[in-house]
């Protein structure tokens, strides 16, 4: 038993990174298949790297997670008791483009949001990747809203974000989880054709009925 927990303490950060990568496997898995319970993993998973990351110095993902634990109440919410315009009483939350109208304020959003981390992070931490650290944060803050309502584009958002991840893991010495955001970039690049023929059924659906 001692070996045991000398074992686990001498190899802890390993451990966690191992459990990470596996519980976020099943996360992905899951949103590809568009299930609620996306957002039962979306909950355990951040409470595994906010401890990882605060160790390996890296602040910005720290506390991005502390926001993810969160905002996966507020994304089970969404898909709970969501409405979309047009959306019929008591129907699922569909699969939708994202509103045309909302790429401007998305992108000055998400400006501001780069450039407050930035900021913080240059100011009040000693983190060694300021610009990418922030940036991957900024690009999931609005990736993960747009997951919550559902929009198909968000795959595109998280595609970039992986790239980056995996890059800059492998920088800050976590493999496994470098190894896994470079996975999550392949499967997100199938996630977003599976949910863009859902959102063209969905519309070709739409204008059948209407042509009735």
């Amino acid at each position: 038993m001692d070996e045991m927990l000398r074992y686990i303490t001498d190899n802890l950060y390993m451990i966690l990174d191992i459990v990470g990568t596996v519980v976020g496997l099943v996360y992905v898995w899951l949103e590809y298949k568009a299930s609620i319970w996306l957002w039962a993993a979306s909950i355990v998973m951040p409470l595994i790297y906010i401890f990882l990351y605060y160790e390996k110095g890296l602040y910005a993902d720290f506390g991005l997670n502390i926001y993810y634990a969160l905002a996966a109440i507020y994304g089970y919410a969404e898909w709970t008791f969501g409405h979309k315009k047009k959306q019929q009483q008591g129907q699922e939350m569909p699969i939708t483009y994202f509103p045309k109208r909302l790429i401007a304020p998305s992108a000055v959003v998400l400006v501001i949001i780069w450039a407050c981390i930035y900021i913080i992070l240059e100011k009040f931490t000693n983190s060694t990747v300021p610009v990418s650290d922030s940036l991957v944060n900024a690009l999931s803050i609005i990736g993960l809203w747009a997951l919550a309502r559902k929009y198909a584009e968000q795959w595109i958002i998280w595609i970039i974000a992986d790239v980056i991840l995996s890059i800059l893991y492998i920088y800050k010495g976590i493999p496994f989880t470098s190894g896994l955001y470079a996975l999550y970039a392949i499967i997100a690049v199938f996630g977003y054709k599976k949910w863009k023929r859902t959102a063209e059924g969905i519309i070709l659906m739409k204008q059948n009925n209407n042509s009735k």
